[in-house]
């Protein structure tokens, strides 16, 4: 059996969203996932925890409509770079940060168009989530190549040990429509082993279930709070490049 076209599905998904909704911002919160406040304050808090400044440079591949950059518009003074695949959403996103000296494109397959050495973060939010896990390596080898020594790349993911992506799994199990989105699992074994190969060191994996991102308070959609300390609820792995020996 042929695999779904996971590009063709996410495309589809959004001109759907757009046409059913009374209102785009619904239909650009849906498109990746919903919660977009919350998860955008999050996004920022852990990048924060994990060592971003007001000057550095981020990649943000598979930025989505823009939950981390309409976050870090109004005070983030270093560049921005929004990449994704589904051209709605990087128009509502640029539109939304209203950054006129920030980027956003068009994802030109697995690889970051930027040169070497040049970001202190890379950041795949909700991303490998949704790849096969050779793309994931090879999109992981091209933040390597783009971050500068000392940088940070940070991944959420999927892992089958957490009980609530076990309930995600069961509903990839359920689902047999040819134009599904991607819903991929990766152990923390190949993340290690990626990491190695790489040449990448492993500064922290957190369960999606437990609480570990600094926040003063985080407001979800349907009214739930989490105050002092939150999650994203799915797996966090910060990777980082090692400095050249002088």
């Amino acid at each position: 059996m042929a695999l779904p076209d996971f590009l063709k599905s996410y495309r589809k998904q959004t001109s759907e969203l757009i046409a059913s909704s009374k209102h785009l911002d619904a239909a650009m919160s849906a498109a990746v996932g919903g919660d977009y406040l919350a998860v955008g304050k999050l996004e920022h808090a852990l990048l924060v925890q994990h060592g971003l400044k007001p000057e550095h440079r981020v990649i943000d591949v598979g930025c989505g409509s823009g939950r981390l950059a309409s976050r870090l518009a109004g005070q983030h003074a270093g560049e921005y770079i929004g990449i994704d695949v589904v051209p709605e959403l990087l128009d509502f996103a640029r539109e939304k940060c209203g950054r006129p000296d920030w980027r956003f494109y068009e994802a030109p397959g697995l690889t970051i168009p930027e040169p070497d050495d040049c970001a202190d973060f890379v950041c795949f939010f909700s991303v490998v989530t949704h790849l096969l896990h050779d793309e994931s390596y090879k999109y992981l080898k091209e933040a390597g190549r783009v971050l500068k020594p000392g940088g940070r790349i940070v991944f959420s993911f999927l892992e089958f040990h957490i009980p609530s992506h076990w309930a995600i799994f069961e509903g990839v199990l359920a689902d047999d429509r040819p134009e599904r989105v991607l819903n991929q699992f990766i152990s923390r074994d190949a993340i290690l082993a990626w990491a190695q190969y790489l040449e990448l060191d492993v500064l922290g994996i957190f369960d999606g279930d437990k609480n570990h991102i600094e926040v003063d308070e985080v407001v979800w959609d349907d009214g739930r709070t989490m105050t002092g300390s939150g999650t994203l609820g799915q797996s966090v792995c910060i990777l980082g490049k090692r400095e050249r020996a002088r």
